[in-house]
């Protein structure tokens, strides 16, 4: 970050009570320090706020409320934050230090997943979303590197999802998807067409960013790839998502469908749910386990187009594509 310069190096620092170990997470308006609390003796992560933040007081105020309402999320899968607060001008978050690797590393590591682990996987994190959306809080940046993966409990359970980053700064940051200094809030791989145009954001958003996750967990890629961000924007904004079958022919026609209606440009043609969504998808990868034979003929799936062509209801549809917006990749 551009004043995470200042927080930068700390190694060996003390920060309101807490012993900073090894850097192992940076973003755009902060750095995460593996660090360990001096009073209860434990290893926690510590997230340490560009400075500039702390001298907003309403960032400031929104901070301080977020981070209480996120405290009080007690859930399996979202990493429990322990305490939130100010010293010395730094605004910092401790949170449960996750021993593991997140969902980014295994997809460099693996390539893409299998249908039944992109289930297993997705519904932790769906389970989480659903329960901060229960509370008010969306997400708004859902992203393979915020997904982190523990050793799980047994062979049916061979993994433990945690959903880390929760929006306790984002939504403070901007309430329409943009900080104060013009970065925007969200991975464009991910981003929803509603924080793209500045609307309102609710947890369908979040539907939408792991409906993108889940994509890429399953075929290797984000659905949209272009050569640049404004590219890229555009795509989300206006561009059918490609089926999933077209890189994994053996998936159903189902699953097509259900990624459909969880990537459709406007909120309300979404699932309700991230769980919703997950379902779905559960139900519909039924038919790729079935095989090849066993596939049901494609049917009439009551889920409205995700691309320009949206009907009057929303108005005429937008201009075809210019020329540097168009796919980069063949097929996509």
């Amino acid at each position: 970050m551009n004043g995470s310069s200042a927080s930068a190096g700390l190694r060996g620092r003390r920060i309101a009570g807490y012993l900073l170990g090894e850097e192992i997470g940076r973003g755009g308006m902060a750095v995460v320090y593996q660090a360990e609390d001096l009073r209860l003796g434990r290893t926690v992560a510590l997230k340490l706020l560009a400075p500039e933040l702390a001298r907003n007081d309403t960032f400031r105020q929104r901070f301080a409320h977020e981070s209480r309402v996120a405290a009080a999320i007690d859930h399996p899968h979202i990493v429990p934050v322990f305490e939130a607060g100010e010293t010395d001008g730094l605004l910092y978050i401790a949170m449960r230090y996750v021993r593991g690797h997140d969902l980014r590393a295994l997809l460099d590591h693996e390539g893409r997943l299998p249908l039944a682990t992109t289930c297993r996987i997705a519904v932790q994190v769906a389970s989480a979303l659903d329960a901060a959306h229960a509370h008010d809080l969306v997400h708004r940046d859902v992203k393979p590197g915020n997904v982190l993966i523990a050793e799980g409990t047994d062979s049916d359970r061979p993994e433990h999802v945690y959903l880390t980053d929760f929006g306790l700064t984002k939504k403070s940051l901007s309430l329409t998807g943009f900080t104060s200094v013009g970065q925007f809030v969200g991975t464009l791989d991910y981003v929803a067409p509603e924080q793209i145009s500045g609307r309102p954001v609710d947890g369908r958003c979040d539907v939408y960013g792991l409906a993108c996750v889940a994509y890429e967990m399953l075929t290797g890629a984000p659905p949209f790839r272009r050569d640049d961000d404004m590219a890229l924007l555009w795509a989300h904004q206006y561009d059918p998502p490609p089926p999933p079958s077209g890189l994994r022919p053996e998936l159903a026609p189902a699953v097509d469908a259900v990624f459909a209606r969880a990537l459709a440009k406007a909120p309300e043609e979404r699932y309700e749910s991230c769980r919703g969504f997950v379902a779905a998808l559960r139900t519909a990868g039924r038919s790729t386990a079935a095989g090849p034979g066993a596939r049901p003929a494609p049917t009439r799936v009551d889920v409205p187009a995700a691309g320009p062509q949206r009907g009057t209801a929303h108005g005429p549809a937008p201009p075809p594509p210019p020329r540097w917006a168009r796919p980069v990749f063949p097929g996509t």
